[in-house]
């Protein structure tokens, strides 16, 4: 099998597909609007399309419920940056749909989302890999491809398994997961996803210049960044979620046949169904905090 960088551009090139948080519960209480988050991300694109004819950006939204393509600089005719900028307010007015569609699908699924709902990046990174893939299939040479993540609303445990898998799946084919947190709080998920991967985490103290941070750090190609000097995550919080309640833990039970985390002793793997003999173990919950 060829290997993925036995076919790439010889020079700067670039497939950047982005990630956008619209989670209407999250953006209905940030601090800055989602009409001048979404005006960054059109100036972001459109810079990375400046930089060279040859880059390629993909859009794609994660709301409450669901997930979709909204752009794909590919789509563009070849007459240049009327065209681009035409597809763009197209992008603009798909997303409005796609938020208004994720907003019926959520009422219509008759969960009682709040402020805390999460958004779908489980499946959003599905999407990202499948049209990286794509793209690595479609031809013999391909652009530098990195997916770039911008979160606003807290993780969902309960998508800790998909956005595992997902991680080690952009791991194994050499993508790099960029992050551009722009809510209050820090993604342990996104953390873990940028730092095995091998990608940049950043969360920006001053939203209001959105477009400097994303120009300066996630505009330069894989190439570039091995000459600058780019922002390091200080601490990855590499704590999982149980499987049982779906609860991020610090200690728990580990299934030796297939790794299922589980906060509580069982009796039986829920998972892959082993059975366990009790030797004389511990209650976790008993045991005092040995964290420095």
């Amino acid at each position: 099998m060829t290997s993925a960088h036995s076919k790439l551009y010889s020079d700067d090139v670039s497939l950047v597909v982005v990630v956008v948080d619209t989670n209407p519960f999250f953006w209905a209480g940030a601090a800055l609007p989602f009409a001048d988050f979404l005006s960054h991300l059109i100036h972001f694109v459109n810079s990375l399309l400046l930089l060279s004819n040859l880059n390629h950006v993909v859009i794609i939204a994660a709301g409450v419920s669901s997930c979709a393509y909204v752009f794909d600089s590919g789509n563009a005719g070849a007459s240049g940056a009327a065209d681009v900028a035409e597809t763009l307010g197209k992008a603009s007015r798909k997303m409005e749909e796609f938020i208004k569609q994720d907003a019926r699908e959520t009422a219509s699924n008759g969960t009682v989302a709040d402020g805390g709902a999460a958004s779908l990046f489980s499946g959003a990174l599905s999407l990202a890999l499948c049209y990286i893939q794509r793209i690595f299939r479609s031809g013999t040479r391909h652009p530098q491809p990195r997916i770039l993540c911008l979160q606003g609303s807290p993780d969902g445990p309960e998508q800790y398994v998909a956005v595992m898998n997902s991680i080690f799946s952009a791991q194994r084919s050499m993508v790099p997961i960029d992050t551009c947190i722009v809510g209050t709080q820090d993604s342990a998920f996104l953390q873990q996803a940028s730092y095995i991967t091998g990608g940049v985490y950043m969360k920006p103290q001053e939203l209001s210049g959105l477009f400097q941070y994303l120009a300066a750090v996630f505009a330069t190609d894989l190439h570039s960044r091995t000459f600058l000097r780019l922002p390091k995550t200080l601490g990855v919080d590499f704590r999982a979620s149980c499987f049982c309640h779906k609860k991020t833990i610090d200690m728990g039970y580990v299934c030796s046949v297939c790794l299922s985390i589980f906060c509580k002793y069982h009796k039986k793997c829920s998972t892959c169904g082993s059975e366990f003999s009790r030797v004389s173990m511990p209650d976790l919950n008993s045991l005092p905090d040995q964290r420095q």
